[in-house]
């Protein structure tokens, strides 16, 4: 990625900053509650959803195991259908690459829809250093771009927002980039829509350019696939005379029959509908519709190196459906600004940390923004078991050990702050490891419990700032089962 928000702090902080802001928790309250709700209404119309869950599962993971193999065959069916492929190793090489492709057609300005790879890699702030201005056109990424503001949700990028902080938005920035607000602007969702509406039409029909993401490649005809509620990805797909696409390499699948299962699953499992409202899709290109180049920049950015992780691997079957966030207590109190990436909530916690590495502070506390509670794995349509992977990130951060950076194994040292946390799980192995320190230890913390804090001292505070700790019972279970049951109970 290229890096996180700028001055963004590490998660416990910047989290604990979002759980004042009373607006914040509200607007989060609402609106991930009732995505929710709706979801788990549409889930249930569905008797076999758990073999499409499973099935969704298998083929990611089949495609994964062999990614080499069905990158080249999209390579090789793009190609023939009059597409080219560039291939982009990191985020500075994908910049250079659709920069330099802009600016061979003479234009200054693009519109983009539904690329949160292009969030990912900071391609607006490419375009913009090159003299180009990149226009978001789904509604919910033009509330953030004109509120100078960041995503924080997969699915609801201004779900931070309520309606009247959208009308203020619109009334005070939309004359700065293009058609401004109607005179006397009011924030019933009509009127934002209709105004967005006006405000975009013009740059769809202005512009040369068009910038995309997609949700699915087919490898066995070259063709990519967005799909979205508004129609404004249909605008920009086909009314520019070049597009380029922007994709992460594991957004492929086989063939239009895995892409049937997932065509089921994600309109469910994000916008709660049964069937999708906008489905785009398209091959190459044609001399009598849609652009005549198109050019399909395949991203990596860390994801082979999340590929050779066999825990953390699993982090690739994600489709981007945001119900993990949707169910997660800590993202609905927290919202997704705190997690410093455009990848925010349990996804987030486990992919950027992969992606980005855990050099960071930021990506080094990331794996710890979760309670485990493991409503996001049974949300998960394709299965990912996020609260794995979230113990194994946290392993790493605390006991280093290798990984693949750039493909080559390195060797990661413990980060920093966690002495005391590797010290206490080292003797806590001691201690199990030996029946006898353990049962003195169980008897000396019931004889002496009265005498117990209520909050840990020194780095335990971290801990019990926001807990109980658990009394301590006035006998150890061993003890209590010798004396109910006798000597030769075998306790």
């Amino acid at each position: 990625m290229s890096g996180t928000f700028v001055g963004m702090p590490a998660f416990p902080e910047a989290a604990r900053a979002a759980v004042g802001d009373a607006t914040l928790r509200a607007n989060l309250r609402h609106a991930t509650r009732t995505i929710r709700d709706k979801r788990a209404r549409a889930v249930a119309e569905l008797d076999d959803w758990a073999h499409l869950r499973e099935a969704g599962k298998r083929i990611k993971d089949h495609t994964l195991r062999h990614l080499d193999r069905y990158l080249l065959r999209l390579e090789e069916a793009v190609t023939a259908a009059g597409g080219t492929v560039h291939w982009a190793a990191d985020a500075a090489e994908a910049n250079r690459i659709v920069t330099r492709l802009v600016v061979a057609t003479g234009e200054s300005e693009v519109v983009k829809v539904k690329s949160m790879a292009t969030q990912e890699i900071g391609l607006n702030e490419a375009l913009e250093a090159a003299g180009i201005r990149a226009y978001e056109t789904d509604l919910a990424e033009l509330i953030v771009q004109l509120g100078r503001d960041r995503p924080s949700h997969i699915l609801v990028p201004a779900i931070h927002r309520n309606r009247g902080e959208i009308r203020d938005i619109f009334r005070a920035e939309m004359g700065r980039w293009g058609r401004p607000a109607p005179d006397g602007l009011g924030d019933a969702p009509a009127e934002l829509a209709e105004a967005a509406r006006l405000h975009l039409r013009e740059k769809f029909l202005r512009a040369k350019v068009g910038i995309s993401g997609a949700n699915f490649m087919v490898a066995e005809t070259g063709t990519l696939v967005v799909v979205e509620s508004e129609g404004n990805g249909r605008m920009c797909l086909t009314l520019p005379e070049t597009l380029i696409s922007v994709v992460g390499i594991e957004k492929v699948v086989p063939t239009w029959r895995d892409l049937e299962v997932f065509l089921q699953t994600l309109p469910r499992s994000s916008t709660a509908e049964r069937m999708n409202p906008y489905t785009s899709t398209w091959t190459g290109t044609a001399d009598s519709d849609g652009p005549r180049a198109f050019h399909l920049v395949l991203l990596d950015n860390g994801r082979t190196d999340a590929l050779a992780d066999e825990v953390g691997r699993q982090a690739l079957r994600c489709i981007r459906c945001s119900a993990c966030l949707n169910v997660c207590p800590v993202y609905e109190r927290a919202g997704g600004h705190a997690y410093g990436s455009v990848y925010p909530g349990p996804i987030g916690a486990i992919l950027s940390p992969q992606l980005r590495g855990t050099a960071s502070e930021v990506d080094a506390s990331l794996p710890y923004a979760s309670t485990l509670c493991g409503a996001c794995y049974e949300v998960c349509p394709v299965a990912i078991d996020i609260p794995e992977v979230l113990v194994h990130l946290r392993e790493r951060v605390v006991e280093g050990g290798e990984v693949t950076r750039r493909g080559v194994r390195v060797r990661l040292r413990p980060a920093k702050g966690h002495a005391a946390e590797r010290a206490a799980m080292r003797a806590a192995r001691w201690v199990f490891r030996h029946p006898g320190a353990l049962r003195a230890g169980q008897r000396l913390a019931s004889r002496t419990r009265a005498a117990h804090p209520r909050t840990l001292p020194g780095p335990g505070r971290a801990w019990s700032a926001t807990r109980d700790l658990p009394p301590v019972p006035a006998e150890p279970f061993r003890d209590w089962w010798r004396r109910t049951h006798g000597e030769g109970s075998g306790a």
